[in-house]
């Protein structure tokens, strides 16, 4: 399917508009954000719908399935100036259709006496995490950029086969995120698609790095532990305005010569000081 890219979104759509919530004007408003660009897609048919289902013999829940039915996949990225050069930062994905794939083992974990993804989960006595076995079915919303997966996972045990988002880090430990899609994608916009923003829901959190951004370009709402705290927790305090001015030096102004100080006004005092303190330094050395 024809993917097109939009131009500057002085000029985007409005169901673009509405699908974004807004957020595409508070990034161009932003210091050093440029190239604010979303991928348009075609609106999936009914019919990849229920092929999909079918296939996988599991129902896509409903709003993942009227999101399909608006746009087949999202992908908007943003970009920082630095140097006067842009440079990748923000980066939004949802899977279309076609590439919502069953995550299945992966040919690394097969090699001769090395142990599987059932073997590392096996360990793991705790049931309400999704396994790699048959016990769920997993399928891959959003890569992360090799930060790790956003996987949408169904339960073979439960009698309706609910389905839940959860994130994939790259240590292979699941980290629940949300209940439904819709609670998710706004997850996904409010936090621009920082770096690792999903590693906020981890109990070790994004990197030093990915702080700095989320410090630059805070996500419009949050309320995890690891990024609210008020105290000095970021390394470096760093105001976007500043960091992306322009520096234009200023001469400093001629200082002008003071009056001169009155003959014994402050020497003589410093003087007397300083006899004072060597006295009194001296004293419990005579006794």
């Amino acid at each position: 399917m024809e993917e097109k890219v939009l131009p500057p979104l002085g000029n985007t759509k409005p169901h673009l508009e509405k699908l974004t919530l807004g957020i595409t004007r508070i990034l161009e408003a932003s210091p050093g954000v440029t190239k604010v660009r979303i991928m348009e897609k075609e609106p999936a048919e009914r019919h990849m719908i229920a092929s999909w289902e079918l296939k996988n013999d599991c129902v896509m829940p409903e709003d993942l399935k009227n999101f399909y039915l608006m746009t087949n996949g999202f992908h908007m990225v943003w970009s920082v100036k630095l140097d006067d050069q842009p440079v990748p930062l923000g980066c939004l994905t949802i899977n279309s259709i076609a590439n919502l794939t069953q995550l299945t083992q992966s040919a690394m974990y097969t090699l001769p006496n090395s142990p599987t993804l059932e073997d590392l989960d096996a360990n793991e006595d705790q049931p309400e995490k999704p396994h790699f076995d048959s016990r769920s079915i997993i399928f891959e919303l959003d890569s992360c950029n090799g930060n790790g997966k956003v996987c949408l996972v169904y339960r073979r045990t439960s009698p309706a086969r609910e389905s839940k988002i959860w994130f994939l880090d790259r240590a292979l430990y699941w980290h629940f995120l949300t209940d439904s899609f819709t609670a998710y994608y706004r997850l996904l916009i409010t936090h621009l698609g920082l770096p690792q923003w999903q590693y906020a829901f981890t109990s070790y959190g994004v990197s030093p790095q990915a702080k700095q951004w989320f410090n630059m370009y805070k996500p419009v709402t949050y309320n995890t532990p690891v990024l609210t705290e008020e105290t000095d927790y970021f390394i470096n305090k760093l105001d976007p305005s500043k960091v992306f001015k322009s520096k234009t030096k200023t001469s400093a102004p001629a200082k002008r010569g003071g009056t001169p100080n009155p003959p014994g006004s402050q020497k003589g005092s410093s003087s007397s000081s300083l006899t004072k303190s060597s006295s009194a330094t001296g004293n419990p050395s005579r006794k």
